[in-house]
């Protein structure tokens, strides 16, 4: 499937790493791109960490990488406010160090409370991020202050399952304010995206990712091609509901699918196609038959979404309740 792509651009958490940890498979599959001679690079909505740091991460995994293939949502924010805003000019921060050390970066003044008349507030993750810093971020903006999110991931994902993202605490403002943020930089918006897409030249893009709501929504508004791997946070019941703006071109269970043709699927499908069939009944899906499990995968989409069916799924025979438990569909 990779052979099509002259850039391959990954998502990191969920994809080529859980918190601090490579998913298996990872450091193999960017070894081979990079071996291929194909260009890959790096976009992240997490906050936490600067390009150099992320970049000192993944080559610690394994996974040689340059500040320069990094994209994050810190450093896009800063940018955009060094864009928008004097030279200097104070910007009340929650979250991590990273974001403080972009606004540097671009010359301006990180500020932590509203007594120092910040002319933004910038918020993104930090694990340290407490009520007195939610506080000064929602008097700020109640004062005026613009407010820029560096994205509203609901969730991060760790080895234990879903924790809390930024968009969780953006969520705690937004409930205080009664609004929400002026801007928001990160996925799904584009940019990130189409800032590493003009690096590929005349050659097209393919973007990686877990989340559909992110990574994927993200791709489609950049107008690029997508790969769902289900490594992270989304799952195949949320994939049959998703709306037409987060659809991924194709799926893999994990990032073995750029290599090899029997791991990955083009989805839709046709409804009867690689063994299965997949039908609409009065209690919603069915599936019939046997094969892949990535093949019912894209026969069950191409009934979900042209009918709006939804993730319940009925097995009608016994290698389709199989399927559907390596899926994460069984009842």
């Amino acid at each position: 499937m990779v052979d099509g792509y002259a850039l391959v651009v990954f998502d990191l958490d969920g994809v080529i790493y859980l918190i601090d940890r490579p998913i298996p498979g990872a450091v193999e599959a960017v070894g081979r791109l990079r071996a291929e001679g194909r260009a890959v690079a790096y976009a992240t909505n997490n906050a936490s960490r600067r390009s150099s740091e992320v970049a000192e991460l993944l080559t610690g995994m394994g996974v040689p990488a340059g500040p320069e293939e990094v994209l994050t949502s810190a450093a896009a924010t800063a940018e955009l406010l060094r864009d928008r805003l004097p030279a200097g000019a104070p910007v009340l921060v929650v979250g991590a160090e990273a974001l403080r050390a972009e606004l540097r970066a671009v010359g301006l003044r990180p500020v932590s409370t509203v007594d120092e008349e910040p002319a933004a507030v910038a918020q993104g993750y930090g694990p340290q991020v407490g009520w007195s810093d939610l506080a000064e971020a929602s008097l700020a903006v109640r004062a005026g202050a613009p407010w820029y999110a560096t994205n509203t991931d609901r969730t991060l994902p760790s080895p234990h399952g879903p924790l809390p993202g930024n968009g969780s605490l953006v969520a705690v403002l937004r409930t205080a304010l009664g609004r929400d943020p002026d801007v928001v930089v990160g996925k799904p918006e584009p940019a990130l995206f189409a800032t590493a897409a003009r690096r590929a030249g005349e050659g097209r893009t393919l973007v990686v990712g877990d989340r559909l709501d992110t990574d994927i929504e993200g791709a489609r508004r950049a107008g690029l091609d997508s790969l769902l791997v289900l490594t992270g946070v989304s799952e195949v019941a949320e994939l049959l509901a998703a709306p037409e703006a987060r659809r991924p071109a194709y799926v893999s269970l994990d990032l073995a699918g750029l290599f090899d043709p029997a791991a990955v699927v083009r989805v839709p499908g046709a409804a009867d196609a690689g063994g299965w069939s997949a039908t609409l009944t009065d209690v919603g899906l069915a599936l019939d038959g046997a094969g892949r499990p990535l093949d019912a995968v894209a026969a069950l989409c191409a009934v979900a979404w042209s009918t709006g069916a939804g993730p319940r799924v009925r097995p009608s025979s016994e290698a389709a309740g199989k399927a559907l438990a390596v899926l994460g569909l069984a009842d």
